[in-house]
């Protein structure tokens, strides 16, 4: 399941977007694409996959250590409750669209998935570790989801609506 539940939960958010937009008002614009997509990535792979990764750490230690490649540790409950503020600020991000809420959502996750990320390369770089955890694509999605998150954002930032002008008053 730690190959599939990452690939899925992408597979998840792309999918529902482009529901989402079929249903939706015409025209489909770019803004209504980056909207929809960052909308479902911050639900599926941030959120759940969030929440997926607490469940697992917290609840399967045994089991989500195995599959990393490590022996199991109490360290495993801070990276379990640090993966649930992650999924349940992702969840909220999905509905709140702040972007200076989900623009924290992405700089925790990067510093967070970005740093696992590096911790896995080191791994693999040190001791072989091929683990599916530690080396499939969770490994990928580590670096993928909060960059898409961040960029994302930042295309809706350079899209955004131009401000109405104010009429001017006659003199």
């Amino acid at each position: 399941m730690v190959f599939w539940f990452p690939l899925l939960a992408w597979l998840a958010a792309i999918i529902v977007a482009i529901v989402m937009l079929m249903r939706g008002p015409r025209p489909i614009t770019f803004r209504k694409v980056v909207g929809q997509l960052l909308r479902y990535i911050l639900l599926f792979p941030v959120g759940i996959m969030g929440l997926w990764g607490f469940m697992g750490h917290v609840f399967f230690a045994d089991q989500a250590a195995a599959s990393i490649g490590w022996a199991p540790s109490p360290f495993q409950f801070e990276v379990g409750m640090a993966n649930l503020g992650i999924g349940l600020a992702g969840i909220i991000g999905a509905f709140v669209p702040s972007p200076g809420f989900r623009a924290a959502v992405g700089v925790v996750m990067l510093g967070f998935l970005g740093g696992a990320g590096i911790g896995h390369l080191i791994q693999i770089s040190q001791t072989g570790d091929m683990a599916a955890g530690n080396a499939g694509p969770i490994l990928y999605t580590d670096f993928i989801t909060p960059l898409s998150v961040l960029g994302l954002l930042l295309l809706q930032r350079l899209f955004r609506r131009p401000p109405v002008p104010e009429p001017t008053a006659a003199v």
